[in-house]
């Protein structure tokens, strides 16, 4: 089995900074595309950064320049750096990726359990 295990959130004031990070394990032989969604109470989840198996990166327009994803290969794990943060980013952040497991014939796409974050003076 695959797990995702999301850290790094929780209450930040306004303009201030959270990194996020969301680890992956089990019997994966390769990782593509890992990616940060959010859900804000009463809204659906959005996309807000994704990174794919060369690096490239995409981000919502909410976060551009402000939000920062990377990742670690060697780890399994992606980060999300938040700079600038507001109160609109308050929402329970989700890391997903898609996996390749040993022995599979096709990407799945695993997700993490979520992590909160409230921006709030």
């Amino acid at each position: 089995q695959v797990q995702l295990v999301e850290s790094g959130g929780g209450l930040v004031q306004p303009g201030g900074s959270l990194r996020l990070s969301c680890a992956a394990s089990g019997n994966i032989l390769k990782i593509n595309t890992m990616a940060w969604y959010r859900q804000a109470s009463g809204k659906e989840r959005e996309l807000v950064a994704g990174i794919d198996g060369i690096d490239s990166t995409n981000y919502a327009d909410a976060v551009k320049g402000r939000f920062t994803i990377s990742r670690d290969n060697a780890k399994k794990t992606v980060y999300l750096q938040m700079n600038s943060l507001k109160p609109e980013d308050t929402a329970v952040y989700y890391c997903n990726a898609d996996v390749w497991y040993y022995g599979g014939y096709s990407y799945y796409t695993r997700w993490g359990q979520g992590t909160q974050v409230t921006v709030s003076s």
